[in-house]
């Protein structure tokens, strides 16, 4: 059985971050250019992190499986303590790519934002283009899909922020935990 436990960010796995950010399969879903995708950057990533945390903006962990490598990053970020909103976005290195590593970070991020940050929605977007993200997200029992019409701000902003077309899904606390009781009392 697969296992996850998401981590603050260290600076002492910038280098790796790099290697699996820097894949053309990650790096080209993300729309990320090469010089963002440095050890450097991830350096500076990892202090912003860091940083927007203690700021209570961004909320980010990185992603290590059950040996404990490094394997993603998930994020919390563009919070809104006054609608109680926020988006998630996750990345998984290629070689964990449909192994089931996604969906349990999301599990375990979306409860935390539900049962400590108190949000009521969190939003998962992705660009039209990224077909993995959209099927990914498509999978999620809890998930409300084509959620533009409820959140029309939000699929702006989405739009604006990454400068592209995007679906906005969301997933409602409600569903989620309904659906967390559930997936618990089994």
């Amino acid at each position: 059985m697969r296992k996850i436990y998401l981590q603050k960010h260290d600076v002492y796995y910038a280098e790796k971050m790099a290697e699996l950010l820097s894949a053309p399969e990650v790096s080209s879903a993300l729309a990320l250019q090469p010089y963002e995708t440095t050890v450097d950057a991830m350096r500076d990533f990892i202090r912003e992190m860091n940083l927007e945390e203690m700021m209570g903006n961004h909320i980010s962990r990185m992603i290590m499986n059950e040996d404990f490598e490094l394997i993603g990053v998930i994020t919390l970020n563009n919070r809104n303590d006054h609608s109680k909103t926020c988006h998630i976005s996750t990345w998984l290195g290629v070689a964990y790519w449909g192994l089931g590593y996604n969906t349990l970070a999301k599990e375990k991020m979306l409860f935390f934002a539900f049962t400590e940050l108190r949000m009521h929605t969190v939003f998962a977007g992705a660009r039209v283009e990224n077909f993995r993200s959209r099927k990914a997200q498509r999978k999620l029992p809890y998930i409300t899909l084509y959620a533009e019409k409820k959140y029309p701000d939000e699929l702006l902003s989405l739009e604006r922020r990454e400068n592209a077309y995007c679906l906005l899904n969301a997933i409602e606390q409600v569903d989620f935990m309904k659906w967390y009781s559930q997936k618990i009392a089994i």
